[in-house]
């Protein structure tokens, strides 16, 4: 894997969209107002005509998006999350979820990409909200590679998908071998001590807790959970049975996200594990600030996740 060269994961996807026209998809791109969040300056320059700016105007963005999927488009959203699954709700969950429409929506800078600028411009909800609708397929890559290949992925497939993406750079976790899968866990490190679950771009501060734990001698299964829906839930099932130990991290809140997919499976399988998830509290928003520091307030950085393992596992002494 590479983990000196960082790439910004939207960069990855307007190339996305740039290779899927160079070989044919007749694919339209609307943004509102969001040239800049969504990177789209290339691919405007190379096809100014499949690019479509509505303005400050999420739910006309949403709605011209379902009518350009019926004249045979591909259509293609792309703005900020939390922009996305507010002020569109209704369009997103009648014009394209309940309608089957062929439309590709982008939440961009989800989870706390904007950090100062507050709950306002935070997306922590967008997972649940795509959860509570049905006929729409929902993915959060990690890295570079995963990126590409979910949104060659979601390009190609016909109906509605969700894809959350962040807004920093984020190097290689995965081999350059790695085909992404829709449905299967991707499972990043293998182990029999504890099973960490791990949403989006907090799969990097997953990743290198659970390499501070190795040097210590507790072996951390690690599952990337880009795939939400379709999921297949044998992988998860069999990895719980394996340690009885699990820990989800997810920049979201604790609603909804991905603590409450995997408390579900454990619950709907009688599985017996003890189970911490990390996230945003409940019934609450998210802290405003830098970055890292909401994740550390949290315990959703490499720090937090390590110290929340040695909580599990007592018997152990685990410093970070």
């Amino acid at each position: 894997m590479n983990t000196e060269e960082k790439k910004d994961l939207r960069s990855v996807m307007v190339q996305g969209f740039i290779d899927a026209v160079d070989q044919g998809v007749n694919l339209a791109v609307l943004v509102s107002d969001s040239t800049s969040t969504s990177k789209i300056k290339p691919f405007m320059e190379k096809y100014p005509n499949r690019l479509i700016n509505v303005g400050i105007a999420e739910q006309n963005l949403v709605g011209v998006a379902a009518g350009l999927s019926l004249g045979g488009f591909v259509a293609v959203t792309a703005n900020a999350a939390p922009f996305l699954v507010a002020r569109a709700n209704e369009q997103v969950k009648n014009d394209v979820c309940y309608s089957e429409s062929n439309v590709k929506m982008m939440g961009l800078n989800a989870g706390d990409s904007y950090g100062p600028l507050a709950s306002t411009h935070h997306a922590i909800d967008d997972i649940s909200i795509m959860r509570g609708f049905g006929n729409i397929e929902i993915f959060a890559p990690c890295d570079p590679l995963e990126t590409e290949q979910i949104i060659r992925y979601a390009v190609l497939h016909k109906g509605p998908v969700y894809i959350r993406l962040d807004s920093a750079k984020f190097p290689e976790l995965h081999e350059k071998d790695y085909r992404f899968e829709p449905g299967k866990m991707d499972v990043l490190m293998k182990g029999n001590d504890i099973t960490i679950f791990a949403l989006g771009s907090v799969v990097h501060e997953a990743y290198d807790a659970s390499l501070e734990l190795r040097n210590i001698n507790i072996h951390v299964e690690l599952i990337n959970v880009s795939s939400i829906r379709p999921m297949q839930k044998d992988q998860i099932i069999n990895s719980i049975k394996k340690t009885r130990k699990v820990i989800t991290v997810e920049e979201h809140s604790l609603h909804g996200g991905l603590g409450s997919i995997i408390s579900e499976i454990i619950a709907d399988n009688n599985l017996h594990a003890k189970i911490k998830r990390l996230g945003i509290s409940e019934g609450t928003f998210s802290k405003a600030g830098p970055r890292a520091d909401i994740r550390s307030y949290y315990h959703i950085d490499a720090e937090g996740i390590v110290n929340t393992v040695n909580e599990i596992m007592k018997d152990r002494i685990i410093s970070f």
